[in-house]
């Protein structure tokens, strides 16, 4: 499967971003479906998943910010990002591995990923 994350961009503080993680080449509701961010100088970090199963995850920092949700139509996952403050300021990536992963917050659980969009939150 191929992944495409789009959706970034700049805003400010208090605003919001809907990204998005396209696949191709495989059914979405087949995988689990991780999204991580990456600030400057720092190492790639959990954000959400949503498994295969339906559950959905998120790191303590964004709860109640983000949303994770599938749509099966468009075989996409999208993550919804409200509430945005200077620490989200990333580049998103979406990854993809098939199976319930016992290690879903950590990068090495996924097979596939995608090319990464950036957010930037300005104060």
């Amino acid at each position: 499967v191929q992944l495409q994350a789009s959706g970034g961009g700049l805003v400010q503080a208090g605003g919001s971003l809907r990204l998005s993680c396209a696949a191709s080449g495989g059914t979405i509701g087949s995988y689990t479906i991780g999204w991580f961010r990456q600030a400057g100088g720092k190492e790639r970090e959990f954000v959400s998943a949503f498994r295969a199963t339906g559950t959905t995850h998120y790191v303590d920092s964004v709860k109640g910010r983000f949303t994770i949700s599938r749509d099966r139509a468009k075989n996409t996952v999208n993550l919804q990002m409200s509430y945005l403050k200077p620490d989200d300021t990333a580049v998103y990536y979406c990854a993809a591995s098939r199976g319930i992963l016992s290690q879903l917050r950590e990068t090495s659980a996924y097979i596939y990923w995608g090319q990464g969009t950036l957010v930037t939150v300005s104060s």
